[in-house]
């Protein structure tokens, strides 16, 4: 019998004014099938929460036609330091004022080089 693994999700650490897509809407987006996309999140290619009883993926970790570029990578390589999503999460949503603003407004901005080797330094 073949199991498929359980969808990752992390606690809702998100301030409530944080936009989120559901993931039937996030299928949508992407024109890709919900179970591609709940492949996405096992692989760590977008982190979900659940709010108000729905799966959901932040929308500043999604662009018009994809993900942000640098979030897969930057996901990544905070798991394989051992951190959990929620802390990800916390992470990725939490104004540093050395960047400045948050490390998702920075992969946003073009500047997944210096969230990407934060990161690292984090993780290591």
């Amino acid at each position: 019998m073949l199991v498929v693994s359980e969808i990752p999700t992390a606690d809702d650490v998100l301030d409530i004014g944080v936009d989120v897509v559901p993931l039937k809407d996030v299928a949508r987006r992407l024109g890709l099938s919900e179970s591609r996309v709940h492949q996405m999140l096992r692989d760590g290619q977008l982190l979900a929460v659940r709010r108000e009883g729905r799966l959901v993926v932040p929308a500043d970790l999604l662009t018009n036609d994809g993900v942000v570029k640098g979030v897969a990578g930057t996901v990544t390589v905070l798991r394989d330091g051992g951190y959990a999503d929620v802390e990800i999460l916390r992470w990725l949503f939490a104004d540093d004022e050395t960047l400045p603003g948050t490390p998702v407004a920075a992969l946003r901005a073009d500047r997944g080089k210096e969230v990407k080797r934060r990161a690292q330094a984090m993780a290591f």
